[in-house]
C-alpha cells in the first residue's frame, strides 16, 4: 500500500489548494480606470465606482453599483500553478 502515499499526498494537497484559491485576497472599492486586470474600463467613467474581489486563486469578482458582476479569469491559477502558489503561501 506504501506506493501510493504519494498520490495520496500529492490529492491532499490539491483539495487544500482548491480549498485555499477560494477564499478572499483582497476587496477594493474603486472608481480608478487603470487596474492591470481590467477589460471594462467602461465600469468606472465619469466616478462610477465598483467592488473588486481578489481571491487566492487569482480570479477577481467585480460587483456593480447595480448588483450586477463580472469576473476576471485572465489571471487565474489552475492546476500545478495553483499547487505550488499554495504551497509557497502555506
Amino acid at each position: 500500500m506504501s506506493q501510493y502515499n504519494d498520490r495520496v499526498e500529492r490529492q491532499r494537497q490539491k483539495i487544500a489548494a482548491e480549498d485555499w484559491a477560494a477564499k478572499v485576497k483582497a476587496i477594493h472599492a474603486h472608481s480608478l480606470g487603470s487596474m492591470y486586470y481590467d477589460t471594462r474600463p467602461e465600469d468606472t467613467e465619469d466616478g462610477k465606482s465598483v467592488l473588486d474581489v481578489e481571491y487566492n486563486s487569482g480570479r477577481i469578482e467585480r460587483t456593480l453599483d447595480s448588483g450586477e458582476k463580472f469576473i476576471f479569469t485572465n489571471y487565474e491559477l489552475k492546476g500545478e500553478e495553483l499547487i505550488s502558489a499554495f504551497s509557497q503561501n502555506n
